[in-house]
């Protein structure tokens, strides 16, 4: 048993001793709340600005438009006002600021404490918004809610890559968009509940505070990752906390390869700039083309939307908000399919099936608004081609929930070196929110321009990135964050920019009984 590894002949990759234990299954569920957030805030805004008493109170001229029977405006345009989409959209803008602050908190003073804070944003925002009274206060407070999305989406990705054994690590790093899926439901949830009530779009505003405490309470109560702890000095720590996480005392190999690779990234005096060198081109790669790849899926028309895009399709006031709530269902139950499937068949599979299945259903959908509203944007659906319509926009989201919406955080927060990882993360979250940011601002005014055409366009970027994960992206389910750069070097394309000497000297170690 000396040693603490053993050699996985069929890739030359190492695999440390160790079990799933408790603490770990614990500490990577309270760090998945970070998740909660986002995923609140996500569902939350679609069913606010569906609110008759909200759109009266802060946008009179969209809800005189959306109650307007004279067929002036067209069914696909009634929504369609920038500073509405404002008010979903400027979260993400923060997000993107906060990324690049976030990324050198969570390197400098941990993982936990970047959690924290994107607790506090978030809880401080969320009470702005359920008191406001005037649109400054909204915005602000969307800010506010940004700040706490950027941090949190750069650290809580990194904390359970680093905290899970490689063998679960799909599974519980899926967590987190669990959590998100979850998050959504619960909006869709309180806006069906509270909808009809006075002030109700108050209520649904102010109770994201609630996840954002028991964030803020859960990151005190969380211990700082063995990677972080190295990377701050602290190795005593560091190696109780290994041994911890592991459940056994023989981790020896792994601590020093935890070390060794702290150190070389140590080395690196400007991990921005170190990331866009040659060898780091396959992550710099992944870690800007997977986000923006995730947007251009065209999930967020309907995450952020729903209520408002059901509405738009002919459903009723209740009818569009349960239809909402069904879809956040289907959501939820998907992500379980990716979390029990993920380290057993491997984020590939799920990434081609994933993408062929929303490309189908995406020009079915089109194809069925076009057939009913034309470009005229007059029409109405039976409740027969309703339920179907809601049946194809389900499968869709299912498709997403266990392909391209875990694996979009999963595989860009996996593949990275540690002396590029904070670095890497920010890329990830940077891109993924500059382009949430763009399409929650637009989707209104290319619906109303695009018209049915607008699920075609997405379906197209649908089909190019089945093909990019097709050609480019190795399998790197079970493969130990520290033993990442031999997937590379083994792949056709890939080895040309990874050198010899980062994979080299690891395959003197004695092979142990897993």
């Amino acid at each position: 048993m000396a040693g603490g590894s053993f050699v996985d002949d069929t890739r030359g990759i190492k695999q440390y001793e160790g079990k799933v234990t408790a603490f770990v299954l614990i500490t990577c569920f309270v760090a998945a709340m970070g998740g909660l957030l986002f995923g609140y805030d996500l569902g939350i805004t679609g069913g606010v600005t569906s609110m008759d008493e909200f759109l009266i109170k802060f946008f009179p001229s969209v809800y005189k438009r959306m109650k307007d029977e004279t067929h002036e405006t067209s069914q696909y345009c009634k929504f369609d006002d920038q500073l509405l989409t404002l008010f979903t959209s400027s979260l993400y803008l923060a997000a993107l600021v906060a990324s690049f602050f976030a990324a050198t908190i969570t390197r400098m003073w941990g993982r936990k404490t970047s959690m924290f804070l994107g607790g506090l944003f978030f809880l401080i925002g969320a009470l702005l918004n359920g008191l406001a009274v005037n649109i400054g206060m909204l915005i602000i407070g969307r800010l506010l809610l940004g700040f706490g999305v950027g941090f949190c989406n750069q650290s809580v990705p990194l904390y359970l890559s680093e905290m899970a054994p490689a063998k679960i690590r799909g599974a519980l790093n899926i967590g987190f968009q669990m959590m998100i899926t979850i998050g959504i439901l619960m909006a869709n949830l309180i806006n069906y509940a509270t909808a009809k009530h006075k002030n109700g779009w108050r209520v649904s505003l102010g109770v994201g505070a609630v996840p954002a405490l028991l964030l803020c309470i859960g990151s005190l109560c969380l211990e700082e990752t063995p990677n972080s702890l190295i990377e701050r000095g602290e190795h005593e720590r560091a190696k109780t906390m290994l041994k911890r996480i592991r459940g056994t005392e023989n981790i020896d190999e792994e601590y020093q390869d935890m070390v060794d690779a702290s150190e070389e990234a140590s080395k690196v005096e400007h991990p921005w700039k170190n990331i866009t060198q040659p060898e780091y081109r396959p992550q710099l790669t992944f870690v800007a083309f997977i986000p923006f790849f995730q947007q251009l899926t065209g999930i967020n028309v309907i995450m952020f939307y729903a209520p408002v895009l059901f509405k738009i399709l002919g459903f009723g006031d209740d009818a569009s908000l349960m239809s909402a709530v069904i879809s956040g269902g289907v959501n939820v139950v998907a992500t379980l399919v990716s979390v029990f499937t993920v380290d057993k068949f491997g984020r590939r599979l799920l990434f081609l099936e994933g993408g062929s299945q929303m490309f189908i259903c995406q020009v079915i959908i089109g194809i069925m608004i076009a057939s009913k509203f034309g470009l005229t944007g007059q029409g109405s659906f039976t409740k027969g081609e309703a339920d179907l319509l809601l049946f194809f926009i389900c499968a869709y989201v299912a498709a997403f929930a266990w392909s391209w919406g875990p694996l979009g955080w999963l595989v860009p927060s996996e593949i990275c070196a540690l002396e590029v990882r904070p670095a890497g993360q920010a890329i990830n979250v940077m891109v993924n929110m500059l382009f949430t940011f763009l399409i929650a601002q637009v989707f209104l005014t290319m619906l109303c321009h695009l018209k049915f055409g607008l699920f075609f366009f997405f379906a197209g970027f649908v089909a190019i990135m089945t093909i990019f994960i097709a050609m480019l992206l190795p399998e790197t389910k079970n493969v130990p964050i520290e033993e990442m750069n031999r997937v590379w070097k083994s792949h056709w394309f890939w080895t040309k920019y990874v050198p010899d000497h980062v994979t080299a000297g690891g395959n003197d170690t004695k092979k142990i009984d897993p």
